[in-house]
């Protein structure tokens, strides 16, 4: 206007759902998968246009007054491509929540958001990410070395298909997570109908 440059964003009236989890201590499991599967839904919108978040965590997810999440800080995004690697010296993620490609500076797509997802989720089951550490470097090499205590074992309240539904999301191989962030949701909806049934990577 007037030759001003301006963006318009929408306001959301509420908090983040980091700090959601932190007045909650931990989400029950139902109320959990409800989340993920708004924040799926909005990942696989962005995967369609062919769009990698690379930040995926509870600090950028904001949940309004109604209960709706809007997955926001699209900052690193980056369009999918074969350049999509993390740069090497640049903080590129959070590390708590970053995938282990992220954490070795190797390519990343659509399963790097899967990962961060299956994270978030963790901790709206558990009240905690699954690895912490001294240093960030420290948090990283857990995301690549170390296996996850399942959440179903930190919080016995988490049903069979939930927890399945996670464990397929953190694989430290790609190969072995859910390969779009659609069969992730189509997992999520099931599992609020089933939650015992097990989900498994075909």
């Amino acid at each position: 206007e007037d030759e001003i440059y301006f963006i318009v964003m929408e306001y959301i009236d509420g908090i983040t759902l980091k700090e959601y989890i932190s007045q909650k201590k931990l989400l029950d499991w139902r109320e959990a998968a409800d989340i993920a599967i708004q924040i799926c839904s909005a990942i696989e919108h962005a995967h369609v246009s062919r769009i990698i978040h690379r930040d995926i965590k509870p600090h950028n997810i904001l949940i309004n007054k109604s209960g709706i999440a809007k997955v926001t800080d699209f900052g690193i995004a980056r369009a999918a491509s074969s350049a999509t690697i993390t740069i090497a010296g640049n903080t590129i993620g959070s590390v708590h929540y970053f995938s282990p490609e992220q954490a070795k500076g190797s390519f990343t797509d659509e399963k790097s958001d899967i990962y961060s997802l299956g994270i978030v989720i963790y901790e709206m089951l558990t009240g905690a990410p699954p690895f912490s550490g001294e240093s960030p470097v420290a948090v990283a090499i857990k995301h690549i070395q170390m296996d996850a205590v399942e959440p179903k074992d930190v919080n016995p309240n988490v049903p069979n298909g939930i927890n399945s539904i996670v464990m397929n999301a953190i694989q430290k191989d790609t190969g072995n997570r859910y390969k779009k962030a659609s069969d992730m949701l189509r997992d999520l909806t099931k599992a609020l109908k089933s939650p015992d049934q097990g989900f498994y990577i075909e």
